[in-house]
This record gives C-alpha cells, structure tokens and sequence, in this order.
C-alpha cells in the first residue's frame, strides 16, 4: 500500500483502518505542498529571505513531504499491527503471555508513528512560521492554510499517541512518550 491508497481509505467512510494518524501525515504533506509554493512565489524578490534561504526551506519541504507521505502508510501498518495481536489466540497461559507482548509492540509502534509524524509537523510548522513574515504577501492565505496543516498534524499526531498509551504496560515507556507530548 502506499500513500495514495491511504487518501483513498482516509476519504472512505466505510473504511476503519485508516484515521487520524494517516490523516496527520498527510495533512503534514499538504503543509509542505502550499508552503513550497509560497517559496517559489517568493523567490528572486525581496520579501526577507535571499533565494539561497528559500531553496534550503525548499529542499526540507521536499524532504519533509516524502517522510509525511511514508508516514501515512506507516500509521496504516502500525494499526494493522494492533488488529492482528488482538486477533491472536489466547487459549492457553503462552498464548496469553505472547498476546499480551504482540498487544503492547503494537501499542508501542501505534504511539512511535504518530509522534514521528507530530514531531516532523512541529517542524513544519516553525518553517510556515518563518515564512510568515518572510514571503509574497499575495501568497497569505496559501501560507495560512499550511500552518493550519501543520497544527491540525500536530494535534492529531498528539491524540493519536495518547489513545494508544493505554495499551502499553511499561511505565517507563509511557514516560518517554508523555515527555515527547510535552515538547509538541
């Protein structure tokens, strides 16, 4: 599956395996596809960066956008992973104690993808941020719908890892993510 197959089954409303934490991905590449566009629009006038600057933040969105979009198949992966360790059996004391280990790997990569995808909105939005006041004017509301991206794929990244804390069981792992949030 790759990231156009994801949109698809974000705008399925039949569809459950594909929710906000694809959703934060790709509106992080959303971000980058109009805060790139303001940048071309910007470049070779004088609206507080020089070229160079604009074709560094180019080269990142680009970078950026390709790690959104990856991070949209990821998240699907990360829930099929939750999917299949609850369907595992759980006759018998090993196959509860492998269950419950399959349950809480899943938990831990369903909580990993989404921070990733949180964190790399967090940067996107800083980039929107400098933009801003460093930009073709004419180009504002585009701007202004990339940061909102940037923050919806924040938020949403954000509540994606915290619906799945409960599933993990290690305290110190919940630690380490609980600090990651604080730092969104």
């Amino acid at each position: 599956m790759d990231y156009r197959d994801i949109i698809e089954l974000i705008l399925d409303e039949d569809d459950f395996t594909v929710g906000g934490g694809s959703s934060s991905a790709i509106a992080g590449a959303f971000g980058c596809g109009l805060m790139g566009m303001v940048i071309n629009l910007s470049k070779g006038k004088d609206y507080g960066y020089s070229d160079e600057k604009y074709d560094e933040l180019s080269r990142e969105l680009k970078e950026l956008k390709a790690k959104f979009l990856q991070g949209a198949v990821n998240d699907n992966e990360a829930y099929m992973l939750i999917v299949n360790a609850y369907k595992l059996p759980k006759s018998t004391e090993e196959e509860k104690i492998a269950r419950k280990a399959a349950i809480q790997n899943a938990g831990i990569r369903a909580a990993e993808v989404p921070m990733s995808n949180a964190k790399l909105n967090k940067r996107l939005l800083e980039i929107g941020e400098g933009l801003l006041k460093n930009s073709n004017p004419a180009c504002g509301t585009d701007l202004n719908a990339g940061v909102e991206f940037a923050k919806m794929g924040i938020k949403a990244g954000k509540e994606n890892v915290e619906v799945n804390l409960p599933l993990i069981k290690d305290e110190k792992v919940i630690e380490e993510f609980k600090k990651d949030l604080e730092t969104l």
